[in-house]
């Protein structure tokens, strides 16, 4: 892949998620941060409701010490995503799908770094999903775009591991049953 078109999908993808991403975080702040309710919706499987987070995913790392949260959460994270970013560049081996799928790790990681900068630290999340059967009760915590684009990217990078291995064991098992014939 040339590295033009390799800066191309690169820039395509984080431009557009990153807007995508803050357009939708305004409309939060602008019509959900100053309700305490959360609006439901298809028999309350999934909610927008505002929330900040000072924690990575799931609020992990929220009730680190303020100075150890802000380098871990910003200043670590900006280097791996600036590791990232470097990786996808430099790269001579990098397919489509992998690029692809970094760029939606980093666009969202951005994402959310951006908030962290410039919103003291937090970042602000709004959506949530669940699934209420009689007595079961199962929610995700509250999420964002820039989260969405870092899960879908982590399930295409996994995917992308997995699905080659499992069509060499298929090639494998059905080289083994024509030998046995």
């Amino acid at each position: 892949m040339t590295t033009s078109r390799r800066i191309m999908v690169v820039f395509s993808v984080l431009v557009l998620l990153i807007a995508l991403d803050h357009g939708t975080k305004w409309l939060a702040i602008s019509y959900l941060s100053n309700t305490q309710s959360a609006y439901r919706f298809c028999g309350d499987t999934f909610r927008l409701q505002y929330a900040e987070n000072t924690g990575a995913f799931l609020s992990l790392g929220a009730n680190l010490p303020g100075g150890v949260r802000t380098t871990v959460m910003t200043g670590l994270n900006a280097l791996i995503l600036g590791a990232l970013i470097l990786y996808m560049f430099i790269s001579k081996k990098i397919t489509m799908l992998p690029l692809f799928a970094f760029s939606l790790v980093a666009a969202g990681g951005i994402g959310n770094l951006i908030d962290r900068i410039f919103r003291h630290g937090r970042v602000v999340d709004f959506m949530n999903m669940g699934l209420n059967v009689n007595q079961f009760h199962l929610r995700t915590g509250i999420f964002n775009v820039a989260d969405v684009a870092i899960m879908a990217g982590l399930f295409l990078i996994i995917g992308n591991e997995i699905l080659p291995m499992r069509r060499q064991d298929n090639d494998k098992k059905k080289s083994s049953s024509t030998k046995q014939m």
